[in-house]
């Protein structure tokens, strides 16, 4: 299974034939440059490309009506005064003799990616179109948009293979009003989008854009709007959206399938957003999708105006979708204090319909008639002379991701594994090494010196495999790897691990500890290794850098613990390594144990280190090991609530590392 990519070169036909400044960005230009950075990168040849098909009138009404339908239809024999006119009747849209024949095929390619993700031909995809769709409704074009893509897209889901749970997540900088309308009381979808709001002031100007539009009748809580307030926003204001917002709920909400409005003005240098989020942030943001849904992800192009980002942006997505690493997100990982209050008006929105929020402390203070505090809108767009300094600084921060990619090439292997003894039955993917190697006796023992566990001669042969391992993954012959070791040398085989990464080329070590491994007394608090053990006894923090929570039993526990307190650690700290050791007693499950290794990927650029005792069963190295190499993990089964105790325990520990830890924050300070 793989990644698909589908696009028709007629959808570049339709174009604008008169003089209007606001929609003269909707440009053909928008779909070549991203198709051909992606084939200078190789990366439209790693996916199982498929030529769009039109769709139906048929399944054009799953969302539009026939008179709709049938007025498109009758534009294709217009003049270009006509035409001219016609588009004047709507907001921001420009129509072409070809528009009709584009958006059916915009459509059609929406739906053929639908059909190869649900019957298992590939795994998930991007499909590639214009014009956009999130902003039309069901009897009007509007913002660009003619026949609304991944709407159509998701009545078909319902309809033709039965779904009964469908997330849509629109990261477009506009709210996308149309998906919101066709499905605001429909608790089958599940409706998020962010968008560029500012109190109200931006397109599309709309009321129902604010946090506390929730949907209507049965679909109350299934619209999820998350207004930014202010431009600026970045990489730690994309990753905490998702962290404390998105990705509770749909967990809750265990999707069967995800579609993506994958709008790309919302990167750095788009003159409609003015943001500053960087284009590897659509590929963190697209690995932390793909834990859901068994992987079934499914992006549909939306916005993107700035040609240069978007098609860099196009780019990391695909990457994250054939399941390669994400380069390391770059500047400092604090949100904004605009953002912190937008996450706390949509948590507290949300929380009377979500367990998930209200067992992370989201309290329901907003009625359905309240707002959010009124704030002081951002300035409108700006003039020639600021627009150039964004221009400016968006080429800037392009230049230095393109230097990052010949500094941190994709490694050779995508991940390996090191076992002590041949196992029998291990469903390992073609492409994950087996590795033999072992460190030079001489330097093995001299590391293993201080630890009587691993005096034994077993014990002395899987260090030696596990150090080998971890050289090759720090010298970036491998991108991450899993590796097994004897129950009784499993503390003292971490503490070498740790001590040897530090010292051979890792700058930020993090350590993910479960079950009885304690954090060696002598390891020293300085700023370079930040560990977190899951399985303590109580909730403590005895230093930023050394946290302890229990492991928490249930479901809903696990997922906030994992949400709310390891990834934001772990976005905070920025590690170049991670360490994720599962010892004696760690409790977890294979689908947890998966999870978890699945979200730390993100963090560390891809370089993560499973270390897994013996006892474990066979089936788990395997698991990790798919799990590394970018597929989905398997899911954790029903939701349930977190035990009162697991929510006291998270909500101490938030409280003590919040001031050191900023991704931690999910409301502005008072």
């Amino acid at each position: 299974m793989g990644t698909a990519l589908v696009y028709h070169e007629d959808m570049t036909a339709a174009r604008l034939l008169w003089d209007d400044p606001e929609c003269e960005i909707e440009c053909p230009e928008r779909l070549t440059t991203a198709l051909e950075r992606l084939q200078q990168r190789g990366l439209e040849q790693r996916c199982l490309r498929l030529v769009a098909r039109e769709a139906s009138e048929a399944e054009l009404g799953l969302v539009h009506s026939p008179e709709y339908v049938a007025l498109l239809r009758g534009t294709q024999a217009l003049g270009t005064r006509e035409l001219q006119a016609l588009s004047k009747q709507y907001d921001a849209v420009y129509l072409h003799p070809s528009t009709f024949h584009c958006a059916r095929l915009a459509a059609g390619a929406a739906l053929q990616l639908v059909d190869a993700v649900l019957t298992g031909a590939v795994r998930n995809g991007l499909a590639l179109v214009r014009p956009p769709g999130h902003h039309s409704q069901r009897a009007t074009a509007n913002g660009f948009c003619v026949f609304n893509n991944v709407a159509i897209a998701a009545k078909h889901a319902q309809q033709k293979h039965g779904l009964h749970r469908i997330l849509i997540v629109d990261w477009d900088i506009h709210h996308g009003q149309g998906i919101q309308y066709i499905f605001e009381d429909d608790p089958s979808v599940l409706y998020f989008s962010w968008h560029r709001y500012e109190h109200g002031h931006f397109w599309p100007c709309l009321r129902e854009s604010d946090a506390d539009a929730v949907g209507r009748g049965r679909g109350l809580g299934f619209t999820v709007n998350l207004p930014w307030n202010q431009v600026g926003m970045g990489n730690a204001d994309y990753v905490a959206a998702f962290l404390h917002v998105l990705l509770p709920l749909a967990f809750e909400f265990d999707p069967e399938l995800v579609l993506v409005s994958a709008g790309f003005d919302s990167a750095i240098g788009d003159p409609e957003g003015q943001m500053l989020a960087t284009p590897e942030c659509f590929a963190h943001l697209t690995q932390l999708l793909q834990v859901l849904a068994g992987g079934r992800v499914c992006a549909v192009l939306e916005g993107g105006y700035h040609l240069e980002s978007l098609s860099q942006s196009v780019c990391m997505m695909v990457q994250a979708l054939l399941g390669d690493p994400a380069l390391p997100l770059s500047g400092p990982m604090e949100p904004h204090g605009s953002a912190l209050e937008s996450l706390q008006c949509v948590r507290a929105a949300q929380a009377p319909h979500w367990v998930s929020l209200r067992q992370q402390g989201a309290a329901p203070v907003l009625s359905s008639g309240t707002r959010c505090p009124e704030g002081r809108p951002s300035p409108l767009p700006p003039g020639e002379p600021e627009f150039k300094a964004v221009v400016t600084q968006a080429a800037a921060a392009l230049s230095s991701l393109l230097d990052q990619l010949h500094l941190h090439p994709t490694p050779p292997v995508r991940v390996a594994v090191a076992l002590t003894a041949p196992v029998t039955g291990l469903a390992l993917p073609p492409s994950v090494l087996c590795e033999e190697g072992s460190l030079p006796q001489e330097e093995m023992q001299a590391w293993a010196r201080p630890h009587e566990a691993l005096a034994q001669d077993e014990a002395l042969i899987a260090l030696g495999k596990v150090l080998y391992l971890l050289d090759r993954i720090l010298d970036g012959q491998v991108s991450s790897g899993t590796a097994a070791t004897p129950v009784p040398a499993a503390a003292a085989t971490l503490d070498v691990a740790v001590r040897y990464g530090l010292s051979h080329g890792a700058q930020r070590l993090l350590c993910v500890a479960v079950g009885k491994l304690d954090r060696p007394p002598d390891l020293t608090d300085d700023g370079r290794n930040l560990w977190l053990n899951i399985g303590g006894e109580e909730a403590t923090a005895p230093s930023i850098f050394h946290v302890s929570v229990p492991l928490p039993v249930t479901t809903g526990g696990f997922l906030s613990c994992v949400l709310a307190l390891v990834l934001p650690l772990a976005y905070s700290f920025q590690p170049d390594l991670v360490l994720v050791a599962l010892g004696p007693g760690h409790g977890l499950r294979d689908p947890q144990a998966a999870l978890l290794a699945a979200l730390l990927r993100g963090p560390a650029g891809g370089r993560v280190f499973a270390l897994v005792d013996e006892e474990s069963t066979p089936q788990l190295a395997t698991v990790l090991a798919r799990v590394l190499n970018g597929e989905a993990p398997p899911s954790l089964g029903p939701f349930s609530m977190a035990a009162p105790e697991d929510t006291q325990a998270l909500m101490y520990l938030r409280g003590r590392l919040e001031p050191r830890w900023k991704m931690l924050q999910v409301a502005a300070p008072p």
